[in-house]
């Protein structure tokens, strides 16, 4: 199970409507998290680092990332994170 990451174009952005998605906000903290659906997702603000298993993946502002059906993970939250979300 990998995670994804990429910097969108916004017409990439546009064409998944993202601006329509819900919003989501996380104060810097470190916690665990299992995804029972594929999340998709789109960085306003915030830096944050998820530990999978062997890989660790660093991501934040202006990040378009997949989260896999059944991944779990442990979130580690440097800065504050504002994101756009999407499950399914």
């Amino acid at each position: 199970m990998e995670i994804t990451v990429k910097k969108p174009t916004p017409q990439e952005l546009e064409t998944l409507g993202v601006k329509s998605w819900g919003i989501w906000t996380c104060e810097a903290k470190t916690f665990d998290w299992q995804y029972d659906d594929r999340e998709i997702c789109f960085f306003l603000a915030g830096k944050v680092t998820v530990k999978a298993g062997k890989q660790e993946v660093h991501f934040g502002t202006g990040d378009l990332v997949t989260f896999p059906k059944g991944l779990s993970c442990t979130w580690i939250v440097h800065e504050p994170v504002r994101k756009h979300y999407r499950f399914g």
